[in-house]
């Protein structure tokens, strides 16, 4: 674990003589050097701020005076096409913005107004990123073959959920680089399209004309397409029109949020589908977190020789010089004092069999579908992440601070 006296926050970044283009710029690249997902103007009573959000945590990286940080967000509203002169209602824009050494990073852009003056969010793309492939989301090579055989499927209907921020967006897109093959056609309804993908037909919900996920589903099925890919089902008519796909010859596949795999046919179910036709086309659904990764340059090992148990239930999985050690953070320069380096994916799959089909015809429980699922051989969240522990990846304390308890206890606990 980091002390006190070994954390460092990350550099501020010195904004001093610069005009708000210079000063923007700067921040912009700063974020994109860091690889942060976030970067967050706000406004506050006597000043702004600015910050990060990396590695899935909100870092301080500037204080400016209250002109300044309005200078800054107008700066971004007007290289994004947005309303200079509406700070009374929420705005969206996106920006290509040009950083060093020709990177160039999306920016996708929102302003609320809120008590002391707009605040904005910035989500960081980087357009010339690639795709990752599926054996890079940092998943069990048991859940990648799993993935693949549902992928192969030439129709039904799979799930992919987890909190906000826990990677789901970018398991749909590899996805979607799998299954992009030239032989089948794709088309994808998204909020908003973060990558554009060649040989993918990608639609976006248009909320101010009232073109929504149900309406663009309609239309896209009427495009004939192999493979739908939805980034989130959040209503009845489009879970309903999902599932009508799915048993349509269609490959479907989407975002939902539930907390783990088997939730999400609990929360079909509540979203009004008829369980006999969730349970005819439903192929899986997959559950996921990120966790931090440790620094390779500090981590602390500590020898388990008073414990030697501790990763009993994973041993099979494991190396046979792994899972006699666990791993703690400790910082340095080369993690920014952080004790971790980008992050990797734990995740869970839960794919329906006969008997599973039974169960959600039946409309039977989360907890007697997932233990049914753990007998039929399903690598839970809990023994991923122990995984990802006696692998030397991640910490115990990074597991513990990302997925919540109830999820990491055995299911007959």
């Amino acid at each position: 674990m980091i002390s006190p006296e070994q954390f460092k926050p990350l550099e501020a970044v010195n904004l001093s003589g610069l005009d708000a283009e210079q000063s923007v710029l700067r921040l912009i690249s700063y974020a994109a050097r860091l690889r942060a997902s976030d970067l967050f103007l706000n406004t506050e009573e006597q000043s702004g701020t600015v910050s990060v959000r990396h590695l899935g945590i909100i870092k301080p990286v500037a204080v400016v005076s209250r002109a300044d940080i309005a200078r800054y967000i107008n700066h971004i509203k007007a290289m994004a096409g947005m309303a200079l002169d509406q700070r009374l209602r929420p705005l969206d824009g996106r920006w290509v913005c040009n950083v060093e050494n020709g990177r160039k990073i999306d920016l996708r852009i929102n302003t609320i107004p809120t008590l002391w003056g707009e605040d904005m969010a910035i989500r960081l793309l980087e357009c010339e990123a690639g795709l990752l492939e599926l054996n890079n989301l940092g998943f069990h090579k048991r859940v990648v073959d799993d993935l693949i055989s549902m992928l192969n499927s030439p129709a039904g209907l799979m799930l992919v959920t987890g909190p906000a921020g826990a990677g789901k967006t970018t398991t749909l897109y590899a996805c979607l680089h799998f299954l992009n093959d030239g032989a089948k056609k794709i088309n994808t309804i998204e909020d908003p399209v973060e990558f554009v993908m060649p040989g993918v037909r990608q639609s976006e919900v248009r909320p101010k004309i009232d073109l929504d996920f149900p309406e663009l589903l309609r239309s896209v099925l009427r495009q004939s397409p192999d493979v739908i890919m939805i980034g989130e089902i959040r209503d009845p008519v489009t879970a309903e029109t999902a599932v009508h796909a799915a048993n349509s010859g269609h490959l479907v596949f989407a975002t939902l949020h539930a907390p783990v795999a088997a939730g999400a046919i609990n929360t079909m179910l509540a979203l009004g589908v008829n369980p006999h036709f969730l349970a005819t086309c439903m192929l899986g659904a997959l559950s996921q977190r990120l966790v931090r990764r440790l620094c390779d340059h500090c981590k602390v090992a500590y020898d388990l020789a008073g414990a030697t148990q501790t990763f009993d239930e994973v041993r099979r999985w494991l190396e046979p010089d792994q899972g006699d050690k666990i791993y703690s953070a400790k910082g340095c320069p080369e993690c920014h004092f952080e004790g971790f380096v980008g992050r990797t994916g734990v995740a869970e799959i839960l794919r329906v069999t006969r008997e599973l089909r039974v169960l959600i015809h039946e409309r039977r429980s989360l907890r007697e579908i997932r233990q049914a699922a753990n007998r039929l051989g399903m690598l839970d969240l809990r023994r991923a992440a122990l995984l990802k522990v006696a692998q030397g990846i991640t910490s115990m304390e990074e597991v513990l601070r990302t997925i919540p308890a109830e999820h990491l206890l055995p299911e007959d606990a």
